[in-house]
């Protein structure tokens, strides 16, 4: 095991390459100290027996941490025996938790021994204890079989393993070669391939209200005539999801989180085409993913011929995209996804958009065209 031994906060941001990420330290005695309110970035993580900061406990997003040392607890009524995994902070969306909740289970395995437990602490604290249907059944699919504890209160521990953040937003997405490893070697290794060679994955079905395309229908019908399963994988359990995203060789997908679900378990000799949806890093952060875990070139069909933002919020994750139809069918059959030649795919009228997004949404500024 790789012991990091030196007291040196972190002032770099986990590395893919080396570093930090890469190491572990073991601490008799350390306390866990959830956050106490909700913020962007929040006091919170782990102390060591004589009350000093960790500091490689620390969740780091592109190049600052979300979470800083804690002060130390005047009391600490809960202790917890055995040897116990930091795993982190636990998020309760669905991408996030992806991203940003995995990167430290590759400690089960360099751990090299016996552990008791996985503690966690809420990135919204407050709320419910218990873990979402979702995170359990990707701690079940990655064969953890030891308790996931969420610690909602300051918790000693008789030892505890801080592995470094392996997997997360940034350079990071790339993930250390021990996380790749522990993903590729654990996560659905039993899940077999069933299901469409051809898939699309939808987020129709989500609401516009999480961000969509304007257009998505149209593209659903037409990829369904060339033999594509339409696939909304939340409809589905994580299991059929995995299987679904091995046996395709041929993946559209409109932009979203369910794409770092097939990084997970993609394989170099599948096509990928992501339909984008916004301008945003978070989606260069997926293809930087897909091609360090899968070593998938993805195609990103950047057809917009609009992006509407909600009225009373900036966030990206909620845009609006309004989908050059024509250009998407003529990009994805220049790419081999579907057949040149085929029946025009129809343009969206804007009449149409505009009922779609009246009252709710205004047109971002971001020199798209032929708007009226």
């Amino acid at each position: 095991m790789d012991v990091q031994l030196d007291r040196v906060i972190p002032d770099q941001p986990p590395m893919p390459d080396a570093g930090w990420s890469q190491a572990v330290e073991i601490l008799p005695g350390a306390v866990v100290v959830p956050a106490k309110s909700s913020a962007f970035q929040q006091p919170a993580g782990v102390l060591r027996s004589d009350g000093s900061y960790c500091g490689t406990d620390a969740l780091w997003r592109n190049h600052r941490p979300l979470t800083v040392a804690p002060e130390r607890p005047d009391t600490v009524s809960h202790t917890l025996a055995g040897r116990w995994i930091w795993g982190g902070v636990l998020w309760a969306h669905f991408g996030h938790f992806l991203v940003e909740s995995t990167g430290r289970l590759w400690g089960i395995a360099a751990a090299q021994g016996k552990i008791d437990g996985i503690a966690f602490i809420l990135k919204r604290p407050g709320r419910a204890g218990e873990l979402h249907g979702f995170q359990q059944a990707f701690f079940d699919l990655c064969g953890i079989t030891v308790p996931v504890k969420i610690i909602d209160a300051p918790t000693a521990f008789e030892e505890l393993v801080v592995p470094g953040q392996g997997f997360g937003l940034g350079q990071i997405i790339q993930g250390t070669p021990q996380f790749r490893g522990y993903i590729t070697q654990s996560f659905g290794k039993d899940v077999p391939p069933e299901g469409s060679e051809k898939l699309y994955i939808s987020r129709s079905l989500l609401g516009l209200n999480k961000g969509g395309l304007i257009g998505e229908d149209e593209v659903e019908m037409r990829l369904a005539q060339e033999g594509y399963e339409i696939f909304h994988p939340q409809k589905h359990d994580m299991r059929t999801q995995i299987a679904r995203y091995k046996a395709a060789t041929h993946i559209v997908a409109a932009e979203g989180s369910a794409l770092h679900m097939f990084g997970m378990v993609g394989q170099p000799d599948q096509k990928v085409a992501m339909l984008m949806r916004r301008q945003s890093a978070a989606s260069d952060q997926i293809v930087a993913h897909l091609q360090s875990f899968c070593g998938i070139e993805i195609a990103q069909i950047k057809q917009l011929r609009a992006i509407y933002k909600m009225k009373g919020g900036a966030k990206k994750r909620h845009d609006l995209g309004v989908l050059s139809l024509p250009d998407v069918q003529k990009e994805l059959a220049a790419l081999g996804f579907i057949r040149d030649g085929g029946a025009a795919w129809e343009e969206k009228g804007w009449p149409d958009v505009k009922a779609i997004v009246k009252g709710k949404y205004e047109k971002r500024r971001v020199g798209t065209t032929d708007t009226p």
